[in-house]
């Protein structure tokens, strides 16, 4: 019984056996094809790694090798580097520097060292180098990058001790050339006057000659010597270029003072005098004498410009930083070649000019932090313009700057 119903059921378990290993059969073959297709990709990948691995070693390679150059170029460079960390700490410094500043700077405050080793020298941007070590004193030059991503920037530091050096050397030099050009042309201008003063006091030495002929030879050689001493006081004025005391001078007090000094000389020469004041009641900053000397210069100037019945006009307008006079003739105006040697020393178109009165003028408006400028052309009169700066209103007080280099280019 047992024996026939397995012989009935063994076809069908036989089946089902087949079934199964079909199945088997096809799965081993698709986990075959699936660990071959990964095992491609496997090998692919590993060539790829391969291949990026030697990019990045390249690169390393390349980067390592910037990085050398960028050493020896921040070591070899003649200004000092310093890079500033987001805490305002030095974190990196070029042997420049160290040189400049002195040792140790590496994790310092970069303000405590600002305030110990660092003065201003008067220009924005420059300071002097205090520190007890030996050599002569150095000025230096920072400048400042801007914040990086991380929050920290670099400075720059050049040491431009020698370019002030050649430069005084140069303005020294300059004033030296300057001298001897303007003593070769004080003895010229001396000379004429001088002589012509001499002949006339040696004509007085004739006992033969009459009392009036006396007295003019001795006015003649008077007018002379005044020449003379009036070249030498304006020389002085130019050479010293400097104003004396300075005081608050407001522009209505000015103008009267020159009205009452003028309008007899400009009566005396047939000429007509106004002053237009839109001063404002501004003030300027100045030597009262001296601008009231340059003012005049020019005035005179004007009245010997004018002819008969004509109009010199002194104006004075504020503007909201400037205080500007104006003195217009109506003369026959001044050629362009000549309005460009106005301002020099000893050069004048009168004969009984001394040269030196315009030089004077610009002298004393550029002492003053001003300039002066003419306005003219043939035929239709002229005009000198003095631009001086408006004396800031009493009362305000000024924010004292700190000893910092915030308030600089750091």
């Amino acid at each position: 019984m047992n024996a026939a119903l397995m012989a009935a059921r063994w076809p069908t378990d036989h089946e089902h056996l087949q079934q199964a290993f079909a199945v088997f059969n096809q799965a081993s073959e698709q986990l075959s094809g699936a660990y071959r297709d990964l095992q491609g990709q496997v090998e692919r990948l590993t060539r790829e790694l391969a291949v990026a691995n030697g990019e990045l070693r390249r690169e390393f390679a390349e980067k390592q090798a910037l990085a050398q150059r960028l050493g020896l170029l921040l070591a070899s460079l003649p200004a000092g580097v310093i890079a500033i960390d987001t805490e305002g700490k030095i974190e990196e410094i070029n042997p420049a520097a160290t040189g400049i500043l002195g040792e140790p700077l590496l994790g310092l405050d970069w303000q405590q060292v600002v305030v110990q080793r660092l003065g201003p020298a008067g220009v924005s941007g420059e300071w002097h180098v205090v520190r007890s070590v030996s050599g002569p004193p150095r000025r230096i030059r920072i400048e400042r990058s801007a914040r990086d991503a991380g929050g920290g920037h670099i400075l720059l530091l050049h040491d431009v001790t020698e370019l002030h050096r050649m430069q005084d050397e140069l303005r020294r030099n300059q004033r030296l050339s300057t001298m001897g050009e303007m003593a070769a042309r004080l003895a010229h201008q001396l000379r004429t006057p001088l002589a012509t003063a001499l002949l006339y006091t040696a004509h007085l030495a004739d006992p033969g000659l009459e009392d009036e002929t006396r007295a003019q030879f001795a006015e003649k050689a008077m007018l002379r010597l005044r020449h003379l001493e009036r070249l030498i006081g304006d020389m002085l004025l130019f050479v010293n270029g400097k104003t004396g005391c300075l005081e608050s001078v407001a522009a209505t007090d000015l103008l009267a003072e020159l009205r009452q000094v003028v309008e007899p000389q400009t009566a005396h020469r047939g000429l007509r005098f106004s002053i237009v004041d839109n001063s404002a009641a501004a003030t300027v900053t100045a030597d009262r004498k001296a601008l009231s000397g340059a003012l005049v210069s020019l005035l005179e100037n004007a009245m010997q410009a004018s002819p008969p019945g004509g109009r010199v006009t002194l104006t004075c307008e504020a503007g909201e930083k400037t205080l500007l006079f104006r003195v217009r003739d109506e003369g026959s105006g001044i050629p362009l070649e000549i309005q460009a040697r106005l301002f020099e020393p000893f050069f004048t178109t009168r004969a009984e000019g001394t040269g030196l009165g315009l030089a004077i003028v610009r002298g004393v408006a550029q002492s003053l932090g001003g300039c002066v400028e003419v306005v003219s052309a043939p035929g239709r009169g002229s005009e000198f313009i003095m631009r001086l700066p408006r004396a800031k209103p009493r009362g305000r007080r000024t924010t004292e700057r700190k000893h910092s280099i915030e308030g600089e280019v750091l």
